[in-house]
């Protein structure tokens, strides 16, 4: 992983600055943050291409038995003949250094939480960039998570056995359909023989929408 593609940017918006810039201990708190996740974690994923057939019951992936669910799901993959299954995640490491920190220190406790965050993302545009690069010719629309819109979050642990994540990259659900280690994504991305029309995800279609501290402030994160 490409440690220096990391958007610190991107960082600074997780921590609340907006369009603001930080002060040089800020500057500081992140570099060293980025530096101690890049000695700690193992980052990994995992990738599958599956054929797509609209259903009745929602989006079917019959070589492997998923059923996508919801109109979100349905709108995301029109003209889409093939979908792609990815599950990343940054390690368990990744969850201790961010205990230790908050346990020493809050402020950096967050900013490696937010660093976390940005590299968990640098993690799936590689993935991203991998898959674009194996299925050339191709045209993609952007990672639609479980918990976006419609799309049931309580997918993940069938999500997560197809692609044999919790063998091969440590990556699980607990009961409540949440993710093990934390700083962990899961994602389908719809794949087509002709252009995908341009999507905005929005505010209506994330599952943070109702904790979301940009829209608290009348902002958004740009997606």
């Amino acid at each position: 992983m490409d440690w220096n593609a990391i958007d610190r940017r991107e960082i600074l918006r997780y921590l609340g600055y907006g369009q603001k810039d930080a002060d040089a201990s800020t500057w500081e708190s992140i570099q060293q943050c980025l530096h101690e996740l890049e000695n700690a974690v193992r980052p990994s994923s995992r990738w599958a291409v599956f054929d797509v057939v609209h259903g009745s019951q929602g989006i079917e992936l019959p070589q492997c038995g998923m059923v996508l669910e919801g109109q979100s799901i349905a709108s995301h993959l029109q003209g889409c003949d093939k979908a792609v299954l990815l599950a990343a995640t940054l390690s368990a490491q990744a969850d201790r250094l961010i205990r230790s920190a908050q346990a020493c220190d809050m402020a950096k406790g967050l900013i490696m939480d937010c660093c976390a965050t940005a590299a968990i993302e640098r993690v799936c545009d590689e993935a991203e960039e991998d898959i674009r690069s194996s299925l050339t010719g191709k045209f993609f629309t952007f990672r639609f998570s479980p918990g976006y819109g419609d799309l049931p979050i309580t997918l993940q642990k069938k999500f997560l056995a197809v692609l044999d994540a919790p063998r091969k990259i440590g990556l699980c659900a607990t009961d409540t359909s949440l993710l093990t280690p934390r700083k962990s994504v899961t994602a389908v991305i719809g794949v087509s023989d002709r252009p995908v029309a341009p999507q905005r995800r929005g505010c209506g279609a994330c599952n943070l929408n109702k904790t979301c501290q940009f829209r608290k402030r009348g902002a958004h994160c740009g997606v």
